[in-house]
């Protein structure tokens, strides 16, 4: 896989390390449920074929968070912005 880095260029997969799924939101944990919203965070995950975003660091280069979109099928990038363009946290 190549992955498109927003200050790098195009690089090899093997210079990043994989986080995880971008999509998913901490829970609040001074609700109710904070228990179980935590316990479903952390074991209960999708596994998704197709279209998806994930965190990727590149660890090898920029030392920069990425959100990158990869059909999980064809391990297909469509593209990478930096993290911190999204206002997210890694």
């Amino acid at each position: 896989m190549r992955i498109p880095c927003p200050y790098c260029g195009e690089r090899d997969a093997h210079e990043f390390a994989y986080l995880g799924d971008a999509t998913l939101t901490r829970p609040d944990p001074a609700a109710p449920d904070a228990e179980q919203a935590f316990h479903d965070y952390v074991y209960l995950r999708d596994n998704p074929a197709g279209a998806h975003e994930e965190w990727w660091y590149h660890a090898n280069g920029c030392r920069q968070w990425l959100r990158v979109a990869r059909d999980t099928r064809t391990h297909a990038i469509s593209g990478a912005v930096a993290a911190r363009a999204t206002g997210e946290p890694a």
